[in-house]
């Protein structure tokens, strides 16, 4: 009884996701259409995936500070100067990160972020010793980042009192 009720939820659940349609012009909150004004000609004729990004963009948007949205802008000015190749490469990358856990997700953030955190001379050192790399000794270590990455984690030590 249990397992149908949880199937029968899903089911609806995803049911209700299929049905989401991308709005009409007409639907969209004036903020929005202000937002969109350029695409006001074409809206119809958009793909329904596009118009949805375009209208939750919007939606950000209206709730960014003044401040962030110079940034916003900066950040789309820097990534249409990239090469087609390079913004491929980053999509393609994106929709990895995307597909995984979200444990997955917060490691490779807290690992960026020491990295970041590095100094500059060091992370430039470890740049340059991968890349001095064979691709058997990079195979290799990436193997076992893997299997450290794949073993319980100890609890960090607890403070000694005194």
């Amino acid at each position: 009884m249990r397992a149908r009720l949880i199937v029968t939820v899903c089911a609806a659940l995803l049911c209700g996701a299929a049905l989401a349609q991308a709005p009409a012009w007409e639907e969209l909150s004036d903020e929005q259409r202000t937002v969109l004004a350029q695409f006001q000609g074409s809206w119809d004729q958009m793909p329904e995936e596009r118009r949805m990004r375009l209208a939750k963009g919007a939606e950000r948007w209206g709730g960014m500070s003044p401040d962030q949205r110079e940034q916003a802008q900066q950040r789309f000015r820097q990534w249409r100067g990239l090469p087609a190749e390079r913004r491929d490469l980053i999509r393609e990358r994106a929709e990895i990160f995307n597909s995984l856990s979200p444990d997955e997700q917060q490691r490779i953030r807290e690992n960026f972020q020491r990295f970041r955190d590095m100094r500059r001379d060091r992370r430039q050192q470890l740049r340059q010793r991968y890349e001095n790399m064979t691709p058997e000794q990079r195979r290799r270590f990436e193997e076992r980042l893997r299997e450290r990455r794949d073993q319980p984690r100890r609890p960090p030590p607890r403070p000694r009192q005194i």
